[in-house]
């Protein structure tokens, strides 16, 4: 059963290298501002306290972690994460014992985004509106559109 369920995980993260080139919907700014509205709706909801990114991203270092510096583009990070919907259902979870390995510029533009706020051994929150996700693509277990959370934890950055 672990086997099938880590199978399961890699093939789940390899959509992330698809989803640059595949998302395949150009948003317009009233469906951003439309995502927008609905995350900080739930912001206020849960009395969260995220900064926002102006690509659209809200985010909160939980720790910055340690190092010659922030991971970059370029970098080869290996991290695991909690992913889970805007209402809280978790979707997927990779822990650090199964912690994936990846370019970062294969990875979401959400990520990508995220990760260059944190350096190796940090932990960074952040919600993503569907254009830094995965888009109108619907991938596995992800529906089209979906405003996505995640809790990103980076192990290694070469």
């Amino acid at each position: 059963m672990r086997k099938n369920k880590f199978v399961f995980s890699v093939v789940t993260c390899l959509t992330f290298c698809l989803s640059l080139a595949s998302c395949g919907h150009s948003y317009s700014e009233e469906e951003r501002e439309a995502f927008d509205v609905r995350i900080k709706a739930v912001i206020a909801e849960n009395d969260w306290d995220y900064d926002y990114d102006e690509n659209g991203m809200y985010f909160k270092v939980i720790s910055e972690g340690e190092g010659d510096g922030y991971v970059q583009l370029t970098d080869k990070v290996t991290f695991s994460y909690s992913g889970s919907y805007l209402n809280g259902e978790v979707f997927q979870e990779i822990t650090q014992r199964d912690a994936l390995t990846f370019m970062v510029g294969e990875l979401i533009p959400g990520w990508q985004d995220a990760l260059s706020k944190v350096k190796q051994g940090g932990e960074i929150k952040v919600i993503l509106p569907p254009y830094l996700g995965y888009g109108s693509k619907k991938t596995g277990i992800i529906p089209a559109n979906s405003i996505l959370v995640y809790d990103l934890r980076v192990h290694r950055v070469r």
